[in-house]
Parts: C-alpha cells; sequence; structure tokens
C-alpha cells in the first residue's frame, strides 16, 4: 500500500515530446551539474569507443527517445525511462580509476549511482512513487545484460519484476547498448531479445508475476527451492511490524495513531534508559531489544519494532528472526519531505546532527515488496 501525495501530474524537466521529439541539451546541461561532469571521465575504450561518459549518456538517451516502443508508452513512463537514461551513470565520475597500465573500471558505479539518483531526484522534488520507479530502473537496468550470469535466473527476473515492469528494463538496456561503440553489440542484443522471451515465459514481462498468496511470495524469495507457483502453507500466528524511515518521519506518531495497544521495542527509549547516546556502539541497546523481542516471539504476542531500519541488510536479519517464530511480519516506512524532517529534528529535545541526518539519507534504501509478507509506504 502506497500512501503519498498526487503525483499524476509529475513530469521530468525536458523530457522530450512529441511531434519532435528533441532533446534540449543546452537547457539539461544548464539546469544539471552532475550532467556536465560526465564529460571529464572516461570510459575503456573497448566497450565504450563512443568515448567519455556524457557523449554515452547522450547517445543513450538519443536512442531510446528514438524506440517506437518507447514514444507510445504513456507520458510518465517514457519521463521514468527518460530520466534513468539521463542518470543511469551518474556515479561514475566518482567510481571510475585508473591503474598504472591506463586500464579504466568503474566497480560499483550502479549501486552507487542508485543512491546519487534518489538524493538528486528527492532534492528535485520528485514525488516517492515516480522517484523510486527511476531508481528502481537504474538499480536493473542492466539485467537484461547479465541475467542469465545470475545463480537463479528465474528468481532474478521474477524478483525485479516484483519491483519494477521487465519491459521497461529491456527498453533501458537496448538503449544503453545502441548508445556504446563495441564489437559485442550484436551479442548484446540477443541477450535483451532473450531476456524479453525468458521475462515472457514466466509471466513476468509487462507486470509483477503473480503469487498465490502474499505468504507465498514472502517464502519464495526467503527460500532457494520455491516455484513461484507453488502455494505455500501460512503457518503464522501473530505479526510483528517493524518500523523504517529517517529520524522525525513520524514513526512514533504513527504508531500512536494506528497501533496504539501494542507492545513497543523502541530502541530510541532503550537508549534513553541505558544512557547510550547515539553515536556511540550501539551493540547493547540492540542486544537488549533482541532480548526483549525473544521474549514477546516466544509467547506468540504482537509487537512493533521501532527503529530507522534504513538498511535491507539490518532488515533481513531481523525478517528472518521473526519469521523463525511463526510471525508475520509488516514493513511500515515513513518518510518526509527534507525540510519536514529538519523542521521537526530541530524540535526535538534530543535532536541528530543535521551532518549524521544528511549521511542517513545518503544511505537509505527504501524497503521494496520482496522483504515482508506486507510493505507499507506511507509518504507526507
Amino acid at each position: 500500500m502506497i500512501s503519498a501525495v498526487n503525483s499524476l501530474s509529475w513530469f521530468f524537466p525536458d523530457c522530450p515530446n512529441e511531434p519532435d521529439w528533441l532533446i534540449n541539451w543546452p537547457a539539461l546541461e544548464a539546469k544539471f551539474d552532475w550532467l556536465l561532469a560526465l564529460a571529464d571521465c572516461p570510459q575503456d575504450p573497448r566497450y565504450h569507443a563512443e568515448g567519455n561518459v556524457l557523449i554515452h549518456t547522450k547517445l543513450v538517451c538519443e536512442a531510446l527517445v528514438a524506440l517506437p516502443q518507447w514514444r507510445v508508452l504513456p507520458s510518465k513512463e517514457r519521463s521514468h525511462l527518460f530520466a534513468a537514461a539521463l542518470l543511469h551513470d551518474v556515479a561514475k565520475p566518482a567510481s571510475t580509476q585508473v591503474d598504472e597500465t591506463g586500464a579504466i573500471s568503474s566497480k560499483g558505479h550502479v549501486l552507487q549511482g542508485v543512491r546519487m539518483a534518489q538524493q538528486i531526484l528527492w532534492d528535485l522534488g520528485v514525488p516517492f512513487r515516480e522517484r523510486e520507479a527511476i531508481a528502481s530502473l537504474i538499480k536493473y537496468g542492466s539485467l537484461p545484460l547479465w541475467f542469465w550470469d545470475k545463480p537463479n535466473p528465474e528468481r532474478a527476473v521474477i524478483k525485479a519484476s516484483q519491483i519494477i515492469r521487465c519491459d521497461m528494463l529491456g527498453l533501458l538496456a537496448e538503449a544503453d547498448v545502441r548508445g556504446r561503440y563495441c564489437d559485442d553489440q550484436a551479442q548484446l542484443f540477443e541477450r535483451i531479445e532473450f531476456f524479453r522471451e525468458f521475462c515472457q515465459e514466466n509471466h513476468c514481462f509487462e507486470q509483477p508475476r503473480i503469487f498465490p498468496s502474499a505468504h507465498s511470495r514472502f517464502i519464495y524469495f526467503q527460500k532457494e527451492d520455491r516455484h513461484p507457483d507453488y502455494e505455500a502453507y501460512d503457518d503464522t500466528r501473530f505479526q510483528v511490524v517493524m518500523m523504517s524511515g529517517l529520524p522525525g518521519s513520524g514513526k512514533d506518531t504513527w504508531i500512536q495513531e494506528n497501533l496504539p495497544n501494542w507492545r513497543v521495542i523502541s530502541l530510541d527509549e532503550l537508549r534513553k534508559r541505558m544512557g547510550i547516546d547515539p553515536d556511540e556502539d550501539q551493540g547493547a541497546v540492540v542486544n537488549a531489544a533482541k532480548a526483549i523481542a525473544k521474549e514477546y516471539l516466544r509467547n506468540q504476542q504482537c509487537f512493533v519494532w521501532n527503529a530507522t531500519n534504513l538498511s535491507r541488510q539490518l532488515r533481513g536479519v531481523l525478517v528472518r528472526l521473526f519469521a523463525n517464530y511463526q510471525a508475520s511480519v509488516r514493513i511500515v516506512y515513513l518518510e518526509a519531505s527534507w525540510e519536514e524532517l529538519l523542521r521537526r529534528n530541530g524540535d526535538r529535545t534530543a535532536n541528530v546532527p543535521e551532518k549524521v541526518l544528511s549521511r542517513m539519507k545518503s544511505r537509505l534504501e527504501v524497503p521494496d515488496i520482496t522483504e515482508a509478507q506486507t510493505v507499507d509506504w506511507v509518504v507526507q
């Protein structure tokens, strides 16, 4: 469930439109410093003989806009794809290295680029749903080229389909390949066509793969040996609600308004009781929280785990703990505008330094539907 501001009228700035479909590069370069920075970033000529990253980005965008399949999409989907093409290599300047032999690499630029794109779009005031769709296109944009190299290709494409449409991933990958000069271009196009056929065979090309139930979906992504059509027996006995969101996003208020009678394990409250500052080692706080949680879990008592829970890895550890006790897990993610977060943070008795809050924002990984039986996004 998404509760958010209306984003029906949102459209990415300077996304080309009919009848001429022209990209206004001078306007884009004047607006976005990060775009101009791409011109100073070299690429390995074996894979990108076209030149620097800005040249590649322009070629990718031009190729995307020329695709008939892109032009017939609704304006919002066209806008998502154009923004993703424009931002898909935004982290290359920060991640590119040239070794002593002159070899050029940009390891990790995709995941770093996802976070940079999220911050850029957040600062532009892009609505939550649109921001996350664009970020997901960037995150999974290379999947059509490499999905068959994954340990479980079926699982890889089905997971992606839960988060972003695979037909759009195919379009972005095709534009990416058309926007580069390389010897293996024909082979890359074959991979994309194989990806499209594979997604169609797995019923997840233009829509998410449908599971028999939310619990079956959860089990599929928790265990490697499950078939997507397998209807898992729901043996859950109670529910645990895991909060997620930056400080000041409204987690305490949401709990008071929606689950006023539930037991709450608050890491903030435990820190206060134990006299441990947020910037000190949190091991003792987390261990105390888990000890309380295990008592509730053993007794099959519903409760709320109230903490920021900003990373997927941290959430995954907790979700597995709760699920081992036959709990159904609901993640509730809350988000407010940066200005509102700063205002609320300033009003708190024990506020978080703005630099720390900004660093937390840059590391945020928004929960997705593959992490739990239920995920709610409450965005102000």
